[in-house]
């Protein structure tokens, strides 16, 4: 397997002088006798109501997905994650969703640096082209920095500035300083971030579970985040995706358990493992059982391939010598000799996996000797598309095994058990729940209340919302523009609510194109072509239709139309409402009216 030389990153040392100067920042302002009130204090109350910190939810509120989170104190921004999101049924033609970060763009010069807690796309798959408006410093950790490197070659940007920080750093951004705090999660490199703030400490969880047996050995540093609480915490972010489910998150060792069951059950079969290419984690348990079991390893799919690469370049996935074989060789052995690694997991139409479960991909050809794992949950709105690729696996004779049939794939999200232990270690003075929908939220400020938080203690936010915190009080502030930016093809202009709206309305009731021919002097009708796509309409029904629109041209007074707009509202008037009481659609009707 080929690996690219990647270029170096500047690498944040944690170090005792960072610290010290830390702490220094964390000193209790002595209590002084209140002073009586003058002109010059006044003002200085005045210029002080503007000291608040101010939390702007960007993203991933109310929300799966799409995470990102301004915080504003005077003159400093920093800015927590930029994720995207995968567009909905309601949004045809559209390849991404990424967060509109207008208000960043016109307060760029506060921003002192962007803050990632982990290398998911919903953390990070906005940044390239978020940064052809922010050139901003990013900060996250080793296998974090070397997928947004990816994203930002192909994209063809040359000055990103990326600084990687080890797990324990501290860095100083404007008057935060931001502490990376190691968690467990389905990929290497998550960090929850202590951000000390001129009001108080906030911390934000990222995505985490407790993994008392994680895969590369390194528990979450719960002891840390215990001296965090000690210390005292204005603000608690955290994760609300499992909130729903009590009990905790089963260890990745569980996988690994039934993974190697399936080695072992499956010795003359060919196995076809679909796995997320970011959980590296799991593709080192998959790398291990195969030289266990003495087979090859093909991967599939281009961001398997370039995971793979890229995480075996910095260490973060151990590769044997001589495992790996291009997919296109895996004709050359046997089936009990090959597994093959592929992405694919949630039906996407253009992965490995569904185009060998429709018998498009010519390099793999799905057959009665092949077992395919499907290593990973069903993410809600997916169920389609995933159960599809199931059953035509199913119909050329495969056999399948799912999470639904064996516990092949574990989250990477706390539950509620672990969301209890973070609360008790933590004991913030406020909490605002993030990473999930409206009920996720509810539920996560309902459990923050039955540990002992105040009901006027938690705030639920909106995307636009704007929570004002001091250190003694927690309140809504203003509105700020934000909302979704929709990426079609390679950029994000020229998609907006009206072209949504356009392709909706197409998709649903088609269109119509009604060429007219007018004669120059006489402005007399002499010809009319009427094509309709995406509706049908019977040959009676297109009579009547040219029908209709000689007899409206013809008792209109068309010399005096004073121009084109005007001459296509009356082409479209004269057919518009017999289409609809023919036919129940109403259709977008495109008039070309020449003058000939």
């Amino acid at each position: 397997m080929k690996i690219n030389k990647q270029k170096p990153i500047k690498e944040m040392t944690n170090n005792k002088k960072t610290r010290k100067s830390v702490k220094k920042q964390q000193t209790v302002t002595p209590k002084v006798k209140p002073k009586k009130a003058t002109a010059t204090s006044v003002i200085k109350q005045e210029k002080n109501k503007d000291k608040t910190l101010k939390l702007r939810f960007l993203g991933g509120v109310g929300e799966i997905g799409k995470n990102m989170t301004a915080i504003e104190y005077g003159k400093d921004i920093i800015i927590i994650d930029a994720g995207l999101t995968f567009p909905g049924d309601d949004m045809p033609g559209v390849d991404l969703v990424i967060p509109d970060v207008n208000y960043l763009v016109q307060n760029k010069n506060k921003i002192r640096g962007m803050v990632i807690t982990h290398g998911h796309e919903d953390h990070i798959g906005a940044i390239p082209y978020i940064l052809k408006d922010l050139n901003v410093p990013i900060y996250g950790t080793k296998l974090t920095l070397t997928l947004i490197e990816n994203k930002i070659r192909e994209h063809k940007i040359n000055d990103a500035v990326l600084n990687c920080v080890n797990v324990g750093s501290v860095i100083k951004l404007g008057c935060f300083s931001v502490e990376f705090v190691n968690v467990n999660h389905s990929i290497a490199g998550a960090c929850a971030l202590s951000i000390t703030t001129p009001v108080g400490v906030v911390f934000h969880s990222g995505d985490f579970k407790i993994d008392f047996t994680p895969v590369n050995g390194q528990t979450m540093d719960l002891a840390r985040i215990s001296d965090i609480g000690s210390k005292g915490v204005l603000l608690l972010m955290a994760d609300s995706t499992n909130i729903e489910i009590e009990g905790t998150t089963m260890s990745e060792s569980v996988v690994k358990e039934t993974l190697d069951h399936v080695f072992s059950s499956n010795l003359k079969r060919r196995l076809i493992i679909a796995t997320f290419a970011s959980n590296v984690h799991r593709l080192q348990q998959i790398l291990d059982l195969a030289v266990k079991y003495k087979r090859k390893v093909a991967f599939s799919g281009r961001s398997m391939i370039n995971i793979a690469e890229s995480a075996s370049k910095i260490g973060e996935l151990a590769i044997p010598n001589n495992l790996i074989i291009d997919i296109e060789k895996i004709k050359n052995y046997k089936d009990e000799q090959v597994v093959i690694v592929s992405t694919g997991t949630q039906g996407e139409p253009m992965s490995a996996l569904t185009r060998m479960a429709s018998g498009e991909f010519n390099k793999v050809t799905i057959g009665v000797n092949d077992t395919v794992v499907i290593s990973a949950s069903v993410i809600p709105g997916n169920e389609k598309m995933i159960y599809g690729v199931i059953n035509n696996l199913y119909k050329l004779g495969a056999e399948v095994i799912y999470e639904t049939l064996e516990p092949i794939h574990v989250s990477g999200h706390a539950c509620r058990g672990e969301l209890r232990t973070l609360h008790s270690l933590i004991k913030p003075k406020f909490f605002v729940p993030v990473h999930g929908e409206y009920r996720h939220l509810k539920k996560h400020c309902d459990l923050a209340k039955s540990l002992g938080l105040k009901f006027t203690n938690t705030l639920i936010a909106e995307i636009g919302d704007t929570i004002e915190l001091t250190s003694n009080t927690m309140k809504l502030g203003e509105k700020f523009p934000a909302g979704s930016k929709f990426v079609d093809g390679v950029g994000t202009e020229g998609v907006d609510s009206f072209v949504l709206r356009d392709r909706i309305h197409l998709s649903e009731d088609g269109i119509i194109v009604v060429v007219v021919g007018l004669e120059e002097y006489s402005y007399n009708v002499s010809s009319v072509e009427v094509i309709n796509k995406g509706i049908s309409l019977t040959d009676a029904m297109i009579s009547e239709v040219k029908a209709n629109l000689a007899n409206s041209l013809k008792k209109a007074d068309l010399k005096s139309v004073s121009n084109q707009d005007e001459l296509n509202q009356i082409v479209r008037r004269s057919i518009k409402k017999y289409i609809f009481n023919s036919t129940k659609k109403n259709p977008m009707i495109l008039p070309v009216v020449m003058v000939v």
